[in-house]
């Protein structure tokens, strides 16, 4: 295997802007404290990234998709635990995925 130097090169870089712009914005917010609208934007980001996540691949993946979400949901407020109520997703598409083409229909 031959290792380029400018994809070594160009790989090193982004880590080194990746790791600069994370520890600059603590930097920032460690010195300075920000408006309080800078406060409220910082506090509903995570749902905003959550939104931004999920939605294309739920839009993509059809039915067997929402399925999957509803799954998610409901195991979600029975178990109150994120990490069972995701496997449990997740297993139902794959089930689903697994099973349609078996039983001949189509996602």
């Amino acid at each position: 295997m031959e290792v380029r130097l400018d994809v070594l090169l160009a790989i090193l870089g982004m880590a080194l802007v990746t790791y600069a712009s994370r520890a600059g914005g603590y930097a920032v917010l460690r010195a300075v404290r920000p408006p309080d609208f800078v406060q409220v934007l910082l506090r509903h980001l995570p749902g905003c990234l959550f939104v931004a996540y999920v939605a294309p691949p739920l839009l993509a993946g059809g039915w067997p998709a929402w399925i999957g979400a509803v799954v998610v949901v409901v195991v979600q407020i029975a178990s109150r635990n994120l990490g069972i109520a995701i496997l449990a997703g997740v297993g139902s598409v794959w089930g689903l995925h697994w099973a349609l083409p078996v039983l001949g229909l189509t996602p």
